[in-house]
């Protein structure tokens, strides 16, 4: 029901889906093990499961070999396809911030960094040293990612996460409910096509925080383009990092920290 300025409408009303995903890490010859279970808006599952590793420096790019749902016989019908194993080469060992016990909802993407150094110290790939958008590509950046946001479109519900190129072309976009599954899917894309995730510009469409910064740091992004404010952690890890961040981005207006 729909209530206005003294009228009451009936209307059928969309709502964005929020289900949680379990990510099981199998390392060569290991048993799977549980890395993470997060909150997300079902869909492109795998390249969120992919992403979430590198982005964490659980694995490099070149590392993942395999992404499918879980076959558990022991599993029930509305949890299969909310269960996703990774199988890397090697034998990684998940860090205690990563046991069974790990959680997160569609808001948390930080996992238990605490220092910038730590964060920095995921990083798996060099930093971007190829060109990055001035600011009159900058601010024409959000309406291109508004543009390629169906979901929001329809529900008003969704983040979303882009790749551009120093010119202001998308390469790739993704939509979830959470800011840091929708990184980590544009990231996951590009890893399991082949190509490199690191990128000139990643954008977003709502503030920037601290773990999105850190997520860039991880692969190698020049810049960071968010529609809305970054914090002073994420501002402080963007200038160790070499990464540009712009904010408050607008047709008319950006800001860059």
């Amino acid at each position: 029901m729909e209530h206005g300025d003294g009228s009451e409408v009936r209307r059928e009303d969309r709502l964005i889906t929020e289900e949680p995903l379990e990510i099981r890490v199998r390392a060569g010859s290991l048993a799977p093990q549980r890395a993470w279970v997060t909150m997300r808006t079902p869909g492109h599952d795998f390249e969120l499961a992919a992403g979430w590793l590198v982005n964490e420096g659980l694995a490099a790019p070149a590392a993942i070999a395999q992404v499918a749902y879980c076959t558990d016989a022991d599993l029930a019908p509305e949890q299969e396809f909310n269960v996703v194993t990774v199988a890397v080469a090697g034998t990684t060992v998940l860090p205690h911030r990563h046991e069974a016990s790990s959680t997160g909802s569609s808001a948390c993407g930080v996992c238990g960094k605490d220092s910038v150094m730590e964060a920095l110290a995921t990083r798996t790939a060099r930093p971007w040293s190829g060109p990055r958008p001035d600011a009159s590509v900058v601010r024409r950046l959000p309406e291109a990612l508004r543009d390629r946001q169906t979901l929001f479109a329809r529900t008003g519900g969704v983040h979303a996460a882009g790749l551009a190129d120093a010119d202001g072309t998308l390469s790739v976009v993704r939509e979830d409910v959470g800011r840091h599954n929708a990184v980590d899917k544009v990231v996951g894309a590009r890893v399991l096509a082949g190509e490199p995730p690191a990128a000139a510009c990643l954008v977003l469409s709502g503030r920037v925080g601290f773990e999105l910064v850190q997520k860039a740091a991880a692969v190698g992004i020049g810049s960071i383009v968010a529609v809305g404010a970054p914090t002073s952690l994420a501002a402080r890890l963007a200038a160790e990092a070499g990464i540009d961040l712009w904010g408050f981005t607008s047709a008319g207006r950006t800001v860059r920290y």
